[in-house]
């Protein structure tokens, strides 16, 4: 049963490594031939196909560059009980505009505090904050205004002024929007097409207006106002004007997206070049290997044998730990890193309590194998209330429920999360991986 946990703790540990680890080469002497070792593809001859199980670990903003844009919602024209529906269609209508950008790995947070909502958009990548923010944030309200003239008497003048009346039919009823070009000039356009209950007020409206204008504003603006020539049925209209390819696109997004059910207003604008977030990966991994190398050189010098072992239950951590950042998707960060090297202390902490206690159980019991089940069994209890404290601490800084008097950035979150993980991975490995391990080499029998 001990051969058999542990051939099971190397078999997985393999796997892991062979799934973590990038491509790479590999030159048989004796052929004088080399071939490339792809770890993350796996081959179904029956299907006779390939699966790319490639999943790298997603780097945050601070690593990787890009843009951090903060929108203040304006709820303060919205009845109270409907403000929390309001924010969260915001924050899905915002979501679903970055995604026509075609940004990669794009973060949201929603940040709340009091009566004050925020929302964090954090594009990786994206290096016009400007024209980004600018088309996020408009609130593209679409709607449709007949054409009125008023007589308006001054004394014994009268004038005839222009109006629009507005009318039922707004953005709301759109179905689809589209990039179309004018067949005469070639001018680009947006086509847009409404759903059923749109193009039945689409066709009153217009049945209604024959040979005059129907303006047609974007957040009361006026964008074109056609002359209606003839009741359109089909549901199928074209907004034309002096727009440009890339304009008529964006607000393509805008409509299909859907508009703001609340003003926003652009808060903070930052922008992290590439080059800023190489520095801080390699910084990062120069920290981390130094570190590493720091305290395997210590536990081999202080703990000889032992020492070896604390060093084989690291390096499983570290690599337990790579391939859950991997397939979990967490996206790591500056703070995450600072998380998951403050969580490998932690696992070092407990290599140190194991160690020191089975040294003390040696001098009082001069038997090696009762003094490391021992020692390892007396060292566990204090390995467990202290790594249960820190979760409970992690717990509070990542504020689940969003508590308005706890921390709600996304740095902080993302410190807790890789610390907890970093916490739970390290009580496995010591509780399970270790145990197995020191059982092995001292051949201890397990009850």
């Amino acid at each position: 049963m001990k051969k058999n946990t542990l051939s099971t703790i190397i078999l997985v540990s393999l796997f892991f490594l062979w799934f973590s680890l990038p491509p790479f080469s590999v030159r048989i002497p004796p052929m004088n031939k080399s071939t490339t070792i792809k770890p993350k593809t796996i081959r179904v001859p029956f299907l006779k196909k390939e699966i790319n199980v490639s999943l790298p670990i997603r780097l945050g903003l601070d690593l990787q560059g890009g843009s951090r844009l903060v929108f203040l919602l304006d709820t303060a024209n919205i009845n109270k009980e409907n403000i929390p529906d309001a924010v969260s269609a915001a924050r899905d209508i915002i979501e679903r505009r970055i995604n026509f950008f075609g940004v990669n790995e794009p973060q949201l947070s929603l940040l709340k505090g009091g009566n004050v909502y925020k929302i964090a958009v954090e594009l990786p990548g994206v290096k016009d904050p400007t024209k980004t923010a600018k088309t996020i944030g408009q609130t593209a309200q679409l709607g449709f205004s007949t054409y009125k003239e008023e007589v308006v008497k001054q004394g014994t003048q009268s004038a005839t002024i222009p109006t629009f009346l507005p009318t039922k039919l707004t953005g709301a009823y759109l179905k689809k929007a589209s990039l179309v070009f004018d067949q005469k000039s070639g001018s680009p356009q947006v086509g847009i097409q409404f759903n059923k209950e749109g193009a039945r007020l689409f066709a009153e409206i217009t049945k209604n207006n024959k040979k005059k204008p129907l303006a047609i504003f974007l957040d009361n603006q006026l964008l074109t106002a056609p002359v209606v020539q003839d009741e359109i049925k089909d549901g199928n209209a074209v907004i034309s004007g002096s727009f440009k390819v890339e304009e008529a696109k964006t607000l393509v997004n805008q409509l299909n997206a859907g508009a703001l059910p609340v003003p926003v207003r652009l808060l903070e604008q930052k922008t992290i070049e590439p080059t800023l977030g190489k520095e801080n990966v390699q910084k990062s991994l120069i920290a981390g290997v130094v570190g590493l190398l720091s305290v395997v050189v210590f536990m081999l010098v202080l703990y000889g044998k032992n020492g070896i072992l604390a060093t084989i239950s690291l390096f499983l951590y570290a690599l337990y730990s790579v391939f859950i950042f991997q397939i979990s998707g967490i996206v790591m960060t500056l703070s995450g890193v600072a998380g998951f090297l403050l969580s490998i202390g932690m696992a070092v902490d407990s290599n140190i309590l194991i160690y020191e206690r089975i040294k003390e159980e040696k001098i009082r019991t001069k038997d090696v194998a009762l003094a490391t089940k021992l020692g390892f069994n007396n060292a566990l209890k204090a390995i467990k209330q202290a790594n249960t404290n820190t979760l409970l601490i992690a717990g509070v800084l990542f504020n689940p429920f969003n508590l308005s008097f706890l921390p709600i950035s996304g740095s902080v979150r993302g410190f807790s999360l890789t610390l907890a993980i970093g916490v739970v991975l390290s009580l496995l490995t010591g509780v399970f991986v270790v145990k197995n391990i020191l059982w092995h080499v001292y051949k201890i029998d397990k009850e």
